[in-house]
């Protein structure tokens, strides 16, 4: 059920989180696939959920394996390297691996291929696998091979018609489109800043936006499951400092990011003048918001109801979010989006490369294939001299740094591509 925020100024209702949260139906039997996902019974292959498809789904090879591994050590030992390689697999991974060892699968009924033949799968069975459906599903038969134990042969031929698709194949959808600085002067607009929701709302969006964070980090999936080894709790210890030039900035710790997995990350947010101002939102948030205890989810907000607080939900922040846009005519953005345009924001405001990725834990690819109108960043970035990483950029209108940032983002391009 959608939560409603406590007013503190007002007399009025607080706003509504713009959307009811929807859970999975649980029962003691499996839910009946969807015709795009049936495939020929087989005792090797349960009926069982997608994302465990990959785990659950046996090969005659994969038997095998499994007995040859068991006769060379002890079965807790054994059974312990394939729940380490259950556990390394996020579930959305996990579900994604899954469809292509699906649709492998059904491909293999649709051409009679025996049991036999299809694991380790030869690579004339990847390359059909491609020409018939467009994806990326070689990353989840790599790993399921693994799993089995079988050797991958997926090189040449699956490359080559994996090229050759994509020339066949209607275009990608386009990237996710990014929030923009008119999408977020929006929110201060829109938002109500006396609702204790909506300050939770603009506290979340400020801190992914100029912290060039995954929303997953920050709230959780649904109201009933935040876990704390990886979801960020209000007990966090923010702390809030000063750079020798005063520019305020706060630090907190996330205990897990998708990049580096337990580790979690230091998020920095830096203080900025105006109303967009990343360390006045968060403040501002936990001042207003501290009904909660410290065992919840960081941007938990009061309710004013029986139990004074709710957690902020991914689907509740972006509803918020996008009734306000939609409002403004800006139209709906995705949870991608914070993360892909916060990262350009620091680019543009002369953040050197190396360090917008460290902040935003980035990979090197992955920081690459988000990174928007390169050219146009490196042009602008002469003209645009505002401060934003405390102790990186304080210098940042010195001629020489700026021509020095030219040279690292072009370096920083080459290396990486």
């Amino acid at each position: 059920m959608p939560r409603t925020g406590r007013n503190t100024v007002l007399a009025s209702p607080g706003v509504q989180a713009g959307g009811s949260q929807s859970a999975r139906a649980v029962s003691g039997l499996a839910n009946v696939p969807r015709p795009e996902n049936q495939i020929a019974p087989s005792a090797l292959r349960p009926h069982v959920l997608v994302e465990e498809c990959i785990f659950r789904w046996k090969t005659e090879a994969g038997i095998e394996f499994r007995t040859h591994l068991s006769s060379k050590l002890p079965s807790a030992a054994a059974a312990t390297i394939f729940e380490l390689m259950r556990v390394g697999l996020e579930p959305k991974t996990a579900s994604n691996y899954s469809a292509g060892v699906l649709h492998f699968n059904q491909l293999c009924d649709k051409l009679d291929i025996p049991e036999r033949e299809r694991m380790p799968a030869p690579e004339y069975l990847l390359a059909a696998l491609l020409a018939k459906h467009t994806g990326n599903w070689l990353s989840g038969l790599k790993i399921y091979h693994t799993l089995n134990g079988a050797e991958w042969q997926g090189e040449e031929m699956p490359r080559y018609a994996k090229k050759e698709a994509k020339k066949l194949n209607p275009p990608s959808l386009p990237k996710h489109l990014p929030v923009t600085h008119e999408h977020m002067e929006a929110l201060v607009n829109g938002l109500d800043m006396s609702n204790t929701f909506d300050v939770a709302v603009f506290a979340v969006a400020c801190t992914a936006f100029w912290g060039s964070r995954r929303l997953g980090e920050l709230v959780i999936p649904s109201a009933r499951a935040f876990d704390p080894d990886r979801h960020v709790a209000k007990r966090a210890n923010v702390r809030y400092r000063s750079t020798p030039n005063l520019t305020r900035y706060a630090v907190f710790h996330i205990p897990w990011t998708k990049t580096t997995g337990c580790k979690g990350a230091d998020i920095i947010l830096t203080g900025i003048t105006g109303s967009l101002c990343s360390v006045t939102a968060l403040e501002h948030h936990l001042k207003t918001n501290n009904a909660a205890p410290d065992n919840v989810p960081l941007f938990s907000f009061d309710t004013g109801d029986a139990k004074g607080w709710a957690p902020m939900t991914r689907d509740w922040f972006l509803n918020r979010c996008n009734e306000v846009w939609t409002r403004a005519g800006l139209g709906k953005l995705t949870r991608h989006c914070f993360r892909i345009r916060g990262a350009t924001e620091l680019l543009f405001r002369g953040t050197h490369p190396d360090v917008v990725a460290t902040l935003g834990t980035w990979k090197s690819k992955s920081f690459l294939e988000y990174w928007r109108k390169i050219e146009v960043i490196i042009d602008n970035c002469i003209r645009l001299l505002q401060h934003i990483i405390p102790l990186f950029i304080s210098s940042a209108s010195d001629t020489s740094r700026i021509q020095l940032m030219r040279d690292s983002m072009d370096s920083y391009r080459r290396r990486h591509k």
